[in-house]
């Protein structure tokens, strides 16, 4: 690791203006995945603010029916929560199909959201990445391109987010709430918080320097069936090939999210009107544009077919 200094913030506010005055700063919780790339030089950040004693790590009733989950609750806690079990099922699964139990006693809920790509060319040092250093080429365009982006990507990066959680997120349409370096809040919705590669992949979300979240409000329960169903190399302690998040009506309608095919959590909120129809029609819809390479053109088929595993569950 290079020399870094560090420091406990007292405040969420206070957080922010420590990191918006050092550049290059960093804030840590679990650290499960910022320790990694520290270790590999992935990251490199010069000034790391510990907030693990915000008092951010709680779960608590929102006055519209929904849940404000702290931004530091372990996704140990949020699967396990009754709350979240009985009206956030899908959010309970997808938490439960990510990592190892011992990483979940760790990782946090913003970094869960915040957690970078696992493209092997971006943990690549050796190789050119975009997303490393801004510039220097995509090393993954023209190589060997299995478990990456086949929508959304563009010249400059085909990475895809490893997060399930955001999934489950983008599928019951969350808010994430944030304060900002001058200390003023805002809220940002799931489907504007993960940015589309474009020509500035290292740029990953809607936060802005020094930006810190401090918690991800959930809205009223959908009801209706929630599963999630991630296809994975191996059963365990693997990130998903394709991923499908669903919250399924008696009537058939419902939402649907997938993981494993783009930069952010993908959802096409007109696909959902096909949703009666099956998974073809959705799958056509979902993945209109897509740009899948030889090597990962399986995942469009596997869509398709996890999908409708998905609707005939729902179904019974």
């Amino acid at each position: 690791m290079k020399p870094f200094s560090y420091e406990r913030a007292a405040s969420p506010a206070e957080a922010a203006a420590a990191a918006a005055r050092r550049p290059g700063a960093r804030f840590i919780a679990g650290g499960t995945n910022l320790l990694d790339l520290m270790k590999l030089q992935i990251e490199v950040p010069s000034h790391l603010i510990d907030v693990n004693g915000l008092a951010l790590d709680t779960i608590e009733p929102t006055p519209e029916g929904g849940l404000r989950v702290g931004a530091l609750v372990s996704n140990t806690a949020l699967a396990a929560d009754p709350r979240v079990r009985r009206d956030y099922a899908l959010l309970t699964r997808a938490l439960l199909a990510g990592a190892s139990g011992q990483l979940r006693n760790k990782a946090t809920t913003a970094g869960n959201l915040l957690q970078r790509t696992r493209c092997p060319y971006f943990y690549d040092t050796a190789q050119p990445c975009n997303k490393r250093r801004p510039g220097s080429g995509c090393a993954a365009i023209g190589g060997f391109t299995r478990q990456l982006g086949v929508i959304g990507t563009s010249d400059a990066c085909i990475a895809t987010h490893p997060s399930d959680m955001a999934v489950a997120l983008r599928a019951l349409d969350a808010v994430v709430e944030t304060v900002q370096a001058d200390g003023a809040t805002r809220t940002i919705p799931m489907a504007d918080f993960h940015r589309l590669p474009g020509e500035t992949p290292h740029i990953e979300t809607a936060l802005q320097p020094g930006e810190l979240i401090t918690a991800v409000v959930l809205p009223r329960p959908l009801g209706g069936r929630h599963i999630y169903r991630k296809v994975r190399d191996r059963a365990s302690y693997a990130f998903a090939l394709v991923s499908v998040g669903a919250v399924v009506q008696p009537d058939g309608t419902g939402r649907v999210a997938l993981g494993g095919v783009a930069h952010k959590p993908w959802r096409v909120e007109e696909a959902e009107t096909e949703l009666p129809r099956g998974a073809r029609a959705v799958t056509e819809r979902l993945l209109a544009g897509a740009r899948p390479t030889r090597d990962n053109a399986f995942k469009v088929t596997l869509v398709e077919r996890t999908l409708g595993s998905v609707l005939a569950e729902a179904r019974g």
